[in-house]
């Protein structure tokens, strides 16, 4: 498959473009404005999956009702260290940040907090949110639902999603340490990303409608889970965390991306916070962080590898490259964001492989 055409755009810009599209959607500018810095993080970071490639499909579900722009957002604290938020199915990104917020206050205050979302649309990267958390020097893990892509292990069709999780905590030295996981082999923006791109994907990611191995991102049926049966562990956990736990559908009832852009996601997600000075010295325990990366360094590598790096620490290098550079942004989607078009093509497909 040929390479697309990009072009290279600072993340400034990338942030105007997607916040201007948003508010001609529909959405405040004040919602607007938060969804397109978490965007263009994303592509900053070179997780395209998670960038300027989501804009057209939620300005399509914002402009026909799906995200509700004007959310009447409730918090209720239901213990010192716990708080549930009804989303109102705003925009995820919007209510996920106010979740970190509440969060870190409680953690704080009192050592830990636990908070759960329910009722919230699709929410980006978690690492964004994880990000925010280790800056104030918190440990933090958040995890969330997505719509059923996924084939149980030993499973023909798709029953959950690819529900991410991440983690992230401060260090002495540089930036936090931060990463996170979709539960699939793949999380499913790579693959449209690879659609995008028009490049081949690895045959490990992804099924076609036989259940076998695949390389072509147009014929992919079904996600496989990092790991075989642990990975399929995994996202039976996250579901139940932040799923059955506040309340929200499970597994194959979780709602579409592609289906119903008139209707709200009723997704669910949960924030856990830990505040290090609760445990130990603050201090010390960077200390410790800053030594492990240090030692991790130090690790003979393995053959066509220069170094051993810290899970998390390669996106931040390409952050880095992408901050000298410029961030590629696929041709296509920069001309459809400079465009007065809402979106060029209809996302509510039902099937959500055939987008």
């Amino acid at each position: 498959m040929a390479t697309q055409e990009t072009v290279l755009l600072v993340k400034e810009e990338i942030a105007r473009l997607i916040q201007h599209k948003l508010i001609s959607a529909g959405l405040s500018v004040e919602h607007a404005a938060q969804v397109a810095d978490h965007l263009a993080y994303a592509d900053s970071l070179g997780v395209h999956s998670h960038g300027t490639v989501r804009v057209e499909y939620y300005a399509e579900r914002i402009s026909k009702g799906g995200s509700n722009t004007q959310p009447q957002i409730t918090v209720d604290q239901t213990g010192p260290c716990s708080a549930v938020i009804d989303g109102d199915n705003a925009v995820g990104f919007v209510v996920a940040n106010l979740g970190m917020d509440t969060a870190i206050e409680l953690a704080k205050q009192n050592g830990i907090a636990v908070v759960g979302m329910k009722r919230l649309g699709h929410c980006g990267t978690l690492s964004y949110y994880l990000r925010r958390a280790a800056k104030e020097g918190l440990v933090a893990l958040s995890m969330c639902q997505s719509d059923p892509m996924a084939v149980p292990f030993g499973g023909a069709e798709p029953f959950f999603g690819t529900n991410p999780i991440g983690f992230a905590c401060p260090a002495l030295e540089g930036k936090p340490i931060v990463f996170d996981m979709a539960t699939t082999v793949q999380a499913w923006g790579k693959v449209l990303d690879a659609r995008a791109r028009n490049r081949e994907i690895p045959d490990t990611w992804a099924v076609d409608k036989s259940g076998l191995p695949t390389t072509d991102p147009f014929a992919v049926r079904g996600l496989t889970p990092v790991a075989g049966a642990k990975g399929y562990g995994l996202m039976m956990m996250v579901d139940i965390l932040a799923g059955s736990l506040l309340g929200v559908p499970f597994g194959s009832h979780v709602s579409s991306m592609y289906k119903d852009l008139d209707q709200g996601r009723n997704l669910g997600q949960l924030h856990i916070v830990i505040n290090p000075a609760f445990f130990g010295d603050p201090q010390s325990f960077k200390q410790s962080i800053l030594a492990m990366v240090e030692d991790l360094h130090a690790v003979t590598p393995a053959p066509g590898n220069e170094q051993v790096l810290y899970p998390g620490e390669r996106s931040g290098q390409v952050e880095e490259r992408y901050a000298r550079e410029g961030i590629p942004v696929v041709k296509e989607i920069y001309d459809y964001l400079c465009s007065e078009a809402l979106y060029n093509r209809s996302y509510e497909l039902g099937d959500p492989f055939a987008v």
